[in-house]
């Protein structure tokens, strides 16, 4: 199918190989998944304790004594590791640690004096409070504990919690190591809505949190989206969502790998090919074929390439640019001969992954970036998580001298006035008349020290 696009005035075309699913059906799973999330969250904000039970009952088929895990629990559960397994989770964290500091290090409390007597300040002061929520009920996200959890612990949040789902039946050992390494200092087993509701609204034996963060299945993402402005949340994060952008230097085994890679994480993980290469292009929805017939996660993969797969075929790279930035998708794995061009000029995008020896994968698990990112075009107006994200940048001012008092606030009754707010203005009255010895009328503007002013 042939497709013209206007961009900055220039005729595009653009032809789709292969086409996901219309938006006016996504848009309707969206809306299904959003009654489900409204009345999860109903239930628990009402009964507590007692809804989050059931709904771990109904969803996980699990009970336990306690979802929060004891030290002791904790300890036996780590020590069913291996120390490899101990020692890779460890590596990890090092270089997701070692990315966070560096990037708190670039953050500066900063004060100035902007005018003789008059200081401004910002001071970085982190959220006193964090729910981290780690995916797990399909694929155990050992990974996702790093990015949350350590990343807030790096930030200095005082206190961090975090949620799983049970793996089959019963905690996952590698996920509850991450996330007590990493700094967590509750752990809960519990998923989905019930777990991001609980530690946003609270309950009887969870303290409410003040902000939520982690990556999720759409209904976690829906349930974070509608607790938003009751909690701070990171972004919105899921599901999943990946784009190759390649050329005739790279191979269709390389663009199938890729673009499957991220498709297995659930049925609806959008996965694009933008090519100027209509060869590459075809080869590549054929090696998508073979790969599906071997890949032991091809149930999930192929269900989600059937209904969100698109493969699009650009005549420049110019145009290749201007719909990856429309798109905004949450990975963007660049393999051509011109990478850095795309780094200088993207400006939508959850993360890029440059050239064809970097690969998602690694981002996700181990290369030291968080791997929570914006998707559904987020990404137009937000970076992934960071740890920036968890800290607050707040201001202050102060006024030394008694000059300095008065000459800003002559200037901010008289803009006062101009507004019309009297009672601010009395606010700057009171600090001319006491700090400058001008005895301003009530209710009037601060005259001018000049007459040309």
């Amino acid at each position: 199918m042939r497709r013209v696009h206007k961009h900055e005035g220039d005729d595009m075309t653009i032809e789709y190989l292969k086409r996901g699913k219309p938006d006016a059906e996504r848009a309707q799973d969206d809306a299904q998944t959003r009654a489900i999330v409204e009345a999860g969250l109903a239930e628990i904000e009402a009964d507590g304790d007692v809804a989050v039970r059931a709904m771990s009952e109904k969803f996980d088929s699990y009970s336990p004594a306690s979802f929060r895990l004891s030290a002791e629990e904790i300890n036996a559960l780590i020590a069913q590791l291996t120390p490899r397994e101990l020692s890779d989770i460890r590596f990890a964290q090092e270089q997701v640690r070692n990315f966070a500091q560096a990037q708190r290090d670039s953050m500066l409390d900063i004060e100035v004096e902007t005018m003789p007597g008059v200081i401004l300040g910002h001071k970085n002061i982190p959220v006193q409070s964090v729910g981290c929520y780690v995916p797990g009920g399909k694929f155990p996200m050992v990974a996702s504990a790093h990015m949350s959890v350590a990343t807030a612990s790096v930030a200095g949040v005082p206190r961090i919690i975090a949620c799983t789902p049970p793996f089959r039946g019963q905690p996952n050992a590698a996920v509850i190591a991450a996330m007590h390494l990493g700094g967590a200092h509750e752990i809960y087993v519990m998923g989905g809505i019930q777990a991001v509701g609980a530690m946003a609204l609270g309950t009887a034996t969870i303290e409410a949190v003040h902000m939520l963060v982690g990556p999720g299945n759409a209904f976690v993402a829906e349930a974070k989206r509608q607790l938003f402005g009751r909690v701070g949340i990171d972004l919105f994060a899921g599901p999943t969502e990946t784009m190759v952008i390649a050329d005739q230097t790279v191979d269709a085994e390389m663009c199938a790998t890729d673009l499957l890679g991220q498709a297995e994480h659930g049925y609806n993980s959008p996965a694009v090919l933008l090519t100027n290469s209509r060869k590459l292009a075809h080869e590549t929805l054929a090696e998508i074929d073979r790969i599906l017939k071997i890949l032991p996660t091809a149930d999930t993969a192929s269900k989600s390439w059937e209904d969100y797969g698109e493969i699009i075929v650009c005549d420049t790279y110019d145009e290749m640019l201007a719909v990856a930035d429309d798109i905004a998708s949450e990975h963007v794995q660049v393999m051509t001969d011109r990478d850095d061009w795309f780094l200088e000029h993207m400006t939508c995008y959850g993360a890029l992954f440059l050239g064809p020896r970097t690969n998602v994968a690694n981002g996700d698990k181990v290369i030291g970036t968080n791997h929570t990112l914006p998707t559904k075009k987020a990404g137009r107006y937000t970076g992934g998580l960071w740890v920036g994200k968890f800290l607050k940048t707040h201001s202050y001012q102060k006024v030394l001298t008694d000059e300095a008092a008065a000459e800003v606030a002559a200037y901010g009754s008289r803009l006062c006035m101009l507004e019309g707010f009297v009672g601010h203005a009395e606010q700057c009255n009171l600090r001319v008349r006491r700090y400058g010895g001008v005895n301003v009328p009530y209710g009037e503007g601060a005259p001018a020290r000049d007459a040309t002013e």
